[in-house]
């Protein structure tokens, strides 16, 4: 791994050179909260943030896009519908990166990719920083997500007056080499970047009694445990938890006409297994049609599906769906550890 020295007044300056040339979100201040949005100036952009709204999956698979336009008629035309430009995302915690990692194992299949999600990927330029105030809810750290060394083009931490940042691409080489005024980074500075580390993974406030790789085992072996029940039956049905994780990649599809009735689109927007048709079939059966059933499979997506299917675990411990519940039965660490606890 390569790394430099950013000074901080001359990372708002690596900032202010980006924005002519490409398009940057990034985390704002929104009252109390913070949210990835369009950055105009260095000003805006805030790095000591513990959480976002949502995750920067939604630069990736929005909540709603377009896949195709179609013409009916004697020869009916179909034209696939591909929005891509170059973005970069600045900011992005190790958690939201091992998140989009998992994305890619999904979307970006050899057998199957996803031309939509692909193209984006490709304009995609990433900037993490390491989260060093993480938030009350977030268990990152349990989950061997707090860090990481892949996933980034550069990956910045805080060490006080000014910023080591790691190169991940060649990509980001370029980058910061075009815009930024940087040193080498000696010794010293990885000494205080590892004990800023070692410093924030001190401060989650929430932990797994358990190891990930146990988590499947876990399981396997609790598909009656009353907790499903005790916590399935306060749930509301309303798929906020499903809708602010960053490792989520359900959506339904549909086709809609224009008033004309010649012209039309194909839509692909998120959906969620908490809601309580989603297991509905054309037959009217519903195959988890309590919120029992629909909890637990959900934290067996989080905590076994994904990984048989993809080989990541699909819970990164960000923690946004343990702050959005409205009921407090979210949480996949609530769960996991009454199981290991034996109650």
């Amino acid at each position: 791994m390569k790394y430099e020295v950013i000074a901080r007044e001359e990372l708002a300056s690596f900032v202010g050179h980006l924005l002519p040339e490409t398009e940057v979100v990034g985390v704002k201040r929104k009252g109390s909260a913070y949210a990835y949005d369009k950055i105009e100036s260095p000003d805006e952009l805030c790095l000591d943030y513990n959480v976002t709204l949502l995750p920067p999956k939604v630069y990736l698979t929005p909540p709603l896009e377009s896949l195709l336009s179609f013409q009916l008629g004697k020869t009916p035309k179909v034209k696939p519908v591909i929005k891509a430009s170059p973005l970069v995302i600045f900011g992005v915690h190790p958690d939201d990166l091992k998140a989009i990692e998992l994305m890619d194992a999904v979307y970006a299949d050899p057998k199957n990719p996803d031309a939509n999600y692909m193209e984006r990927k490709k304009n995609l330029t990433i900037i993490g920083v390491d989260c060093l105030d993480p938030s009350p809810t977030a268990f990152a750290a349990s989950m061997g997500t707090n860090v990481t060394d892949t996933g980034f083009d550069l990956m910045l931490t805080d060490i006080g007056d000014s910023y080591v940042v790691e190169i991940g691409s060649a990509k980001g080489e370029q980058l910061l080499k075009k815009h930024g005024k940087t040193k080498k980074a000696e010794q010293a500075h990885l000494t205080k970047r590892q004990e800023a580390r070692q410093k924030a993974a001190s401060k989650y406030q929430l932990s797994l009694l358990v190891q990930p790789r146990e988590i499947p085992r876990l399981l396997e072996g609790n598909w009656e445990h009353p907790v499903w029940k005790e916590l399935g039956e306060k749930c509301f049905s309303c798929g906020s938890c499903t809708m602010v994780c960053p490792t989520c990649v359900c959506f339904d599809v549909r086709d809609e006409m224009a008033t004309n009735l010649a012209n039309g689109e194909r839509l692909r927007q998120w959906d969620s297994c908490m809601l309580t048709d989603f297991a509905k079939v054309a037959s009217g059966e519903n195959f988890r049609k309590d919120g029992v059933n629909r909890l637990r499979h959900r934290l067996f997506r989080k905590g076994k599906y994904m990984l048989e299917l993809y080989g990541k675990l699909g819970c990164v411990g960000c923690g946004r769906c343990v702050k959005v519940c409205l009921v407090d039965i979210a949480s996949p660490v609530q769960a996991y550890n009454r199981i290991k606890g034996g109650r």
